[in-house]
């Protein structure tokens, strides 16, 4: 036995690598709305591959992940198949899984909605790929009611209310929130109300009234959930004392006193064997659908049941059942985890939630979706939230009036492509344009091509040049680029063909043939790693090992 063990989640298929194609992506300006100049980008792909292709460019700069990928349930959605054995679908999170890690900053944070079917598999694996070391926190939310068509089968298992967020770092040293505070007030305590006397100084004159008392000089009934009451309470939170149980020796002493007990050195009151505070000390500023106030609040805490889900149809005026999350918690992860300006990503995007609030939030975003959704969910609910028609979801709390753009990309084939006998070929749907940048991401160079030398077309150093062609490269097409070359530069030329004379004619270029240089480099052709009900003869179930 192997004394160099680790504890793992073991499964079918888990070693098998996945030699990607990193693809280029391709602007469809007719499908961009707004403002031209905008970083936002809506990619319409296989989201595996369009992580893949945003790799080169954006490895270290997200700020925050947000995913909702499909849990596995067994159930047949409207608009994506969410039923997998156990392996395929771990398969499916962990490719995933890594290349988001790598997209994101040294700051940042992932946040993966799921549930508890395959939960604890999900945090096993998290911890693999993100390091258990980084791991945060299990949000528990809140995300139904015990009624409904959930009460069918009550006689064989307990109706399901929550969902689950896993939440990791990239580094959890370098990770910091937003403290965030949430409207809270129990009101079924017994609230106090404060009559100050002539004597108001001395803490100990004052008077002590039962709310109700003051309650019916207003014709406001002593009902908690009473919005009026509720009102009433809030707008005299200064006067307001509620109470709470203490254990050191003015317990005592405060229960045989009809007065109001100081303790100095604490600065804490007492009375009738409890401590006291005012209301408004636990005031804070929190985010709630009509925006920003002050308010009874406490700290966000990892169990969330404070978010209404009883309005998530209508939102985005987009009809995604069982596949939607309400703005409103989309919003709170955003606030915890980044600030204006950071870029947000989302490679499950299903109806556009995560690109609207981050939008509406004032970040910068990226949405992968591969169904046609993301035409016909995506795109209108993000047009809405551009042109400030869409006034649902936390459009009221950010005083949202639209603004802003996206972008539109779709993936572009396979670079090569295979004929009827088997030999793989450039994909003639490659233009030039296409092939220059295809060859750069496969050879790890920035395309940016210069006008004023037509063969520096991309970099990878500030010496170091790529130039891809079609064409035959001749000895004095070699030349006459060598002659333009500054001293210290280097070039990598990608062509179909070049004559064997230009092979080792300069020291500082180098020629590769294409296909044969990136043949065996990655997998070409394969279009669709989705998420697919696939059959087995396999009746494993994934383990710890």
């Amino acid at each position: 036995m192997s004394r160099y063990q680790k504890l793992e989640l073991t499964w079918i298929g888990k070693d098998e690598e996945l030699n990607l194609e990193p693809r280029i992506l391709i602007e469809d300006k007719s499908k961009a709305y707004g403002e031209r100049d905008t970083e936002n980008m809506l990619i319409k792909g296989d989201n595996l591959l369009a992580l893949k292709a945003l790799e080169a460019d954006f490895t270290g700069k997200v700020k925050c992940i947000y995913i909702d990928p499909p849990y596995n349930t067994g159930n047949a959605f409207e608009h994506y198949d969410d039923g997998l054995e156990h392996s395929l679908w771990l398969n499916l999170m962990k490719h995933r899984l890594v290349i988001l890690r790598n997209l994101l900053r040294e700051d940042g944070s992932i946040w993966i909605s799921i549930d508890d079917k395959e939960c604890h598999y999900l945090k096993v694996l998290c911890d693999e790929i993100f390091g258990r070391k980084n791991y945060i926190t299990t949000l528990t939310v809140k995300m139904s009611t015990a009624s409904g068509v959930k009460t069918t089968h009550r006689e064989k298992t307990l109706i399901k209310e929550k969902e689950f967020i896993l939440c990791y770092a990239k580094h959890q040293d370098l990770f910091k929130l937003n403290p965030q505070y949430i409207p809270k007030i129990d009101w079924d305590d017994e609230f106090q109300y404060i009559l100050e006397t002539n004597n108001s100084e001395n803490i100990a004159q004052w008077e002590i009234k039962r709310l109700n008392n003051e309650l019916k000089n207003h014709n406001i009934p002593y009902d908690p959930q009473n919005r009026d009451f509720q009102d009433f309470v809030i707008k005299n939170a200064h006067k307001i004392w509620r109470r709470a149980f203490i254990r050191n020796e003015f317990k005592e002493i405060s229960q045989k006193s009809n007065s109001i007990i100081y303790d100095k050195k604490k600065k804490h009151y007492y009375y009738k064997g409890r401590q006291l505070y005012f209301l408004n000390q636990t005031f804070h500023e929190c985010f709630t659908e009509d925006g920003w106030k002050r308010l009874p609040s406490i700290l966000v805490s990892d169990f969330w049941t404070d978010i209404n889900t009883g309005k998530l149809f209508n939102e985005g005026g987009i009809d995604f059942r069982n596949g939607k999350k309400p703005e409103l918690l989309l919003s709170r992860i955003f606030h915890l985890a980044s600030n204006p300006g950071d870029l947000i990503l989302d490679s499950f995007l299903g109806s556009g939630t995560t690109a609207a609030v981050a939008h509406k939030m004032g970040r910068r975003w990226i949405g992968i979706e591969l169904g046609e959704h993301c035409d016909t969910h995506c795109v209108p609910r993000l047009q809405k939230v551009i042109d400030g028609t869409d006034q649902g979801g936390i459009s009221k709390a950010m005083s949202w009036t639209g603004g802003g753009g996206f972008k539109y990309y779709n993936l572009a084939p396979s670079l090569l492509q295979q004929d009827e006998k088997e030999n793989w070929l450039i994909n003639p749907d490659y233009d030039d344009n296409m092939l220059a940048e295809a060859m750069a991401k496969h050879q790890g160079f920035t395309y940016k091509p210069k006008i004023e030398s037509f063969w520096k077309q991309g970099f990878s150093t500030e010496n170091d040049y790529i130039y891809t062609t079609d064409k035959l490269i001749s000895l004095k097409l070699l030349e006459e680029i060598h002659s333009s070359m500054r001293a210290g530069e280097t070039l990598l030329i990608c062509c179909k063909a070049f004559e064997a004379k230009c092979k080792n004619a300069f020291d500082n270029i180098t020629i590769k043939k294409i296909p044969a240089s990136v043949l065996k480099k990655c997998e070409f052709g394969k279009e669709d790693y989705s998420l697919k009900i696939t059959e087995t003869n396999s009746e494993e179930e994934p383990s710890l090992a």
